[in-house]
């Protein structure tokens, strides 16, 4: 029964002349359809004895999403439907949108569904501590009643992986939600990684879902967000040379045309959450990883006619 109810929910998210009436309160998956969906993407999730996956090419690479579901199934629009096209997620899902509770649920689904077309890595946002201050517990709560809900989910969270190597013919890249950490030099160190709870508040763990490149600075510097590291060109030369790696691709900070090259193109921050909070008037854009080329695709917010006004202003902290 949880299953059925689960199928119609997320048929009526996809199907566009029916996904406003998907997010009203009433037509929501129940809690117990929720719980049912969460035991089985954890399931599929453990089945990695690390929290380091190998991804092929070719593979569509998506940036933070933020709980802006309308812009989610926009992106969807723009680069298809699974099995038909492969996607890695560099993490962020949840807090700030309004849509949180449904862009996770439909992510899960579709992992559970096409095991071997998604994948999703963890980023800082997948956490119990940032969810209770940057909005999913409160959609929880007021969409719910009680923090089951969040409390399923974000058990989920806890076993997802936190980086990704992509390969091809022609293709080494490193996927992370964020950055390097300086405790870590080698692929097989981050392949070793092991955890299955909370982000630690420091660590390489906590680095790769915390750090941030910046190209004021050689080596490594403390970071403004209060985790992970800052790090410049020569770090990640160094890296992806030791590595034999083309690219590090990651997500995490908002950047106003969707993405943007550095390093002499060694780095690539990809940011898949168009007008930002409703209000920056940024683009998104997804990066296409081809066997032979690469290829970045933008897009603006989906259309007024497909999706509901925010129903107040969010917090944000970029």
């Amino acid at each position: 029964m949880a299953e059925q109810e689960m199928e119609t929910w997320i048929g009526m998210v996809l199907d566009e002349t029916a996904s406003l009436e998907a997010t009203k309160t009433e037509n929501l998956p129940s809690v117990r359809s929720i719980e049912a969906l969460c035991e089985r993407a954890k399931e599929v999730f453990s089945r990695k004895t690390s929290s380091f996956v190998e991804v092929e090419c070719p593979v569509t690479v998506v940036g933070d999403i933020h709980g802006q579901l309308y812009d989610f199934l926009e992106m969807i629009r723009v680069g298809g439907l699974p099995p038909d096209t492969n996607y890695l997620f560099l993490g962020d899902y949840v807090d700030r949108g309004h849509y949180s509770i449904e862009t996770i649920l439909l992510l899960m689904a579709l992992k559970v569904r096409y095991q071997d077309n998604i994948t999703l890595l963890r980023g800082n946002h997948e956490t119990r501590q940032i969810t209770q201050v940057y909005g999913f517990y409160d959609e929880c709560m007021r969409k719910y009643g009680s923090p089951r809900v969040w409390k399923a989910v974000t058990c989920v969270f806890d076993v997802l992986p936190v980086a990704a190597l992509v390969t091809g013919p022609n293709t080494r890249v490193l996927a992370v939600h964020a950055g390097l950490s300086p405790a870590l030099e080698t692929l097989d160190e981050i392949r070793a990684l092991k955890y299955d709870e909370e982000v630690p508040h420091e660590g390489p763990v906590c680095d790769l879902v915390w750090s941030d490149p910046d190209e004021d600075i050689e080596g490594w510097g403390l970071s403004q967000r209060g985790a992970g590291y800052v790090f410049g060109a020569n770090v990640v030369a160094k890296f992806n040379h030791t590595n034999n790696l083309d690219l590090v691709c990651r997500s995490h900070q908002l950047v106003m045309e969707g993405y943007k090259e550095m390093f002499e193109r060694r780095l690539v921050t990809v940011w898949s959450a168009p007008n930002y909070c409703y209000r920056c008037g940024n683009k998104a854009a997804i990066l296409q990883l081809g066997e032979n080329c690469n290829r970045y695709d933008t897009f603006m917010q989906a259309p007024e006619s497909v999706r509901t006004a925010p129903s107040k202003d969010v917090d944000y902290f970029l």
